[in-house]
């Protein structure tokens, strides 16, 4: 057990630190002797502690290169080609500056760039002053990996005149769709007539102050701004959850185990210039919400009543602190969904309601064919300060526990285990929790840099629910929830259901406060060096396999609406890849447990005459379509068409059940929440898992007995 309370305080550390968002950064005066000792404490520490031991070379210099390029211009707004090409010389050389400690890219970066934005500072007012006209047909490609840097200013011209004549449109659809609300008597201007409007003019002006803002915010990132990102960059290219981060203000640092973010609940990272949501914490206010989802893009955040600000483009310390504030207070957001549809969303803030993050439970099914338990798992969690004081605190085992408990009381037949949405957690639960399903043994490996293995095992042989099991799990399963679904379905103990994969996160990250870390001839004092947070273990299956890339590969695949979704290890830049070590051995469960192959086929039947399986089909299949359209219309005709094509496609998914009506409605009162069996009445998932479980309780035998 000290292995697993070592192993797990590590992960606590990784836990309060994988957001990356503190509301509050304590400025740092640029040093150039503290950025030298930091180049190389990186260039010694990040080959000498990372889990795969790469030498930082041409070729890792390359990959920091390419991170570093997107991140000072993620959307290819301000960069020529001749700017990218002068930087280019620098790719294959961060190694040699970092460990020389000489670094000319982020200052030569910072200064090609601060003279673009100049430049275009330049060409907004012509460009406003000249006006658009918005009939004239134009298009605009929105996704920047598709687009090349422009050749010269005059493109570049050309693609700031389509982005200001976007933002004008939109404006003005919005102002015009907010009158049509609050007026039913208004009337549209004809489209030959729009320019001459106030409610062009007013979008114009709005857009114009927004762009200034804008740009002056980008002007006055510090010298100091640029070298954390430069660092982060290097960091990134050896796997994308180890990071460089700057120095943080203890004051401000109230991010949590859950990795929540005080206000609204919402787990959020960097993306190519966007802030991405990455899962929503259970109970908190985003989730009692219900709109705010994960993979979302956060364009831009107004309080109630005020102004919107652009946060593209913006820091993620910076963008957070608008999404913040006091309890109670609302907030708005306008996302843009992964199909591309864009949705304005008021979230009232909140605390997170913590008993909406525990364990629930609840029968399911209650006729002749005998009764169906059903346990949601949120995450692993564990109160770890009552455990430090040497108290009984909360955790996710014991709930667990007791529910099983209660629910075999209640005289179950069969129990379904949903892990769906559980981002991990507790590594040390993951082990107990399996336990209570298992007589003991293996359940996951952890590997370190330098190829030591060892193996946690559940060391308690009591079994506390032996019958039929099934297991629920999604693209946002991740980490410890990843790790209970591969034990379970290696000993055979579980039938686990899901979409094509989990998330794939199999690694776990130390944080490494370079202030501790000092070579002994850096004796001087210097301000605060940061923090380094660097993968150094890896988990295994006892079958083997990694989790990581691949994640869990369910036994029943079944549609998904996040199937058309890139999310997942497998779509993150750099990586670490799939592999293998020794299967530790194991033997198989030999109590109540499904047949796979038979399961496979009764699904497959069940599944292909389900209507709301077909529509989860349809929708996702629609919502591809959708999301790989990113050339958009810049014309109010082709604006219209899009509009009505995103509202039509909503309506449709609101009345297919898969978002809610408030959503297309824009209703802006917290929606009523609804108890456990209303929220899984309708659920295709759970409908086939309680399909399968009718071998077990309609024939009074047990799966096991089933051939």
């Amino acid at each position: 057990m000290r292995t697993l309370r070592s192993v797990f305080s590590l992960l606590i550390i990784v836990s309060l630190t994988t957001a990356t968002a503190w509301a509050n950064i304590k400025p740092v005066e640029f040093d150039a002797a503290r950025n030298r000792l930091i180049a190389y404490m990186l260039s010694h520490q990040l080959p000498a502690q990372h889990y795969s031991q790469v030498p930082f070379d041409d070729e890792l210099s390359k990959k920091a290169f390419d991170l570093y390029l997107r991140q000072l211009d993620p959307r290819k707004r301000f960069l020529l080609q001749s700017d990218v090409d002068e930087l280019g010389a620098f790719s294959e050389h961060i190694d040699d500056e970092l460990r020389r400690g000489r670094m000319v890219l982020p200052d030569a970066g910072m200064q090609i760039l601060d003279e673009r934005i100049r430049q275009v500072q330049a060409m907004l007012e012509p460009i406003m002053k000249d006006g658009f006209d918005p009939n004239r047909e134009d298009y605009l490609e929105s996704d920047p990996k598709k687009i090349t840097w422009a050749a010269g200013r005059e493109e570049l011209r050309d693609r700031w005149r389509r982005v200001l004549k976007l933002q004008v449109l939109d404006e003005y659809l919005n102002s015009v769709e907010k009158k049509k609300k609050e007026d039913k008597q208004f009337r549209e201007p004809a489209a030959r007539e729009i320019t001459s409007t106030e409610i062009w003019k007013t979008a114009k002006e709005t857009v114009r102050k927004r762009n200034v803002n804008y740009l002056n915010r980008l002007l006055r990132e510090s010298r100091q701004d640029h070298y954390n990102r430069y660092f982060d960059a290097v960091a990134r290219a050896f796997d994308p959850h180890t990071n460089y981060m700057p120095p943080t203000s203890k004051e401000d640092f109230d991010i949590h185990m859950s990795g929540s973010l005080e206000g609204i609940g919402a787990l959020l990272r960097e993306d190519d210039g966007h802030i991405k949501v990455v899962r929503i914490i259970p109970g908190s206010a985003a989730e009692r919400q219900g709109q705010l989802q994960a993979e979302d893009i956060i364009l831009a955040v107004a309080e109630k009543g005020g102004e919107p600000v652009e946060i593209s483009e913006m820091r993620i310390r910076e963008a957070v602190s608008y999404i913040r504030g006091p309890k109670g207070t609302e907030v708005i957001l306008t996302v843009q969904k992964p199909d591309g549809v864009k949705q304005v969303i008021p979230i009232v803030r909140d605390v997170v309601q913590i008993e909406e993050t525990y364990v629930k439970s609840t029968v399911l099914k209650d006729d002749q064919e005998g009764k169906i338990g059903y346990i949601r798992i949120p995450s692993f969690y564990r109160d770890f300060s009552a455990t430090r004081d040497n108290g009984k605190g909360r955790n996710v085992t014991d709930d667990t526990r007791s529910e099983l408990v209660r629910l075999k009381k209640e005289g179950i037949k069969g129990l379904i285990l949903d892990l769906r949405n559980n981002g991990g957690g507790a590594l040390t639960d993951a082990v107990d929790i399996s336990g209570l399903f298992l007589p003991g043994g293996p359940v996951v490996q952890v590997k370190n840099s330098q190829g030591m293995i060892r193996v946690l095992e559940d060391e308690d042989a009591q079994v506390v629910y032996d019958g039929p099991l099934i297991v629920l799990v999604n693209q946002f399963s991740a980490s410890a929830s990843e790790i209970l679904a591969a034990a379970l379905q290696d000993y055979g103990r579980a039938l686990i259901i899901g979409g094509k994969h989990t998330h794939g996160k199999g690694t776990v990250q130390a944080l490494v406060d370079l202030n501790r870390n000092l070579p002994l001839l850096h004796l001087k004092k210097y301000e605060d060096l940061g923090a380094l947070k660097v993968t150094i273990q890896k988990f295994y299956r006892i079958n083997g396999g990694s989790t990581q890339y691949k994640g869990v590969e369910p036994d029943i695949v079944v549609p998904s609406m996040f199937d058309y979704l890139k999310t997942g290890e497998k779509n993150m830049d750099n990586s670490l890849p799939w592999d293998t070590v020794e299967d530790v051995g194991h033997n198989r469960w030999q109590g109540n447990r499904f047949e796979v192959g038979k399961s496979r086929l009764q699904s497959k039947l069940w599944i292909a005459m389900n209507k709301k399986f077909q529509e989860i089909k349809e929708e996702s299949a629609k919502a591809k379509v959708r999301r790989e359209q990113t050339r958009v219309a810049v014309f109010l005709a082709g604006m219209q068409k899009e509009r009505a094509e995103a509202d039509r496609a909503r309506k449709e998914a609101a009345a297919a059940g898969f978002i809610d009506q408030d959503a297309v409605q824009g209703a802006e009162d917290e929606k009523e929440k609804k108890s456990l069996d209303e929220e899984l009445a309708g659920d295709p998932f759970v409908g086939v898992a309680l399909f399968l479980m009718d071998d077990v309780a309609g024939s009074g035998k047990t799966v096991g007995d089933v051939k």
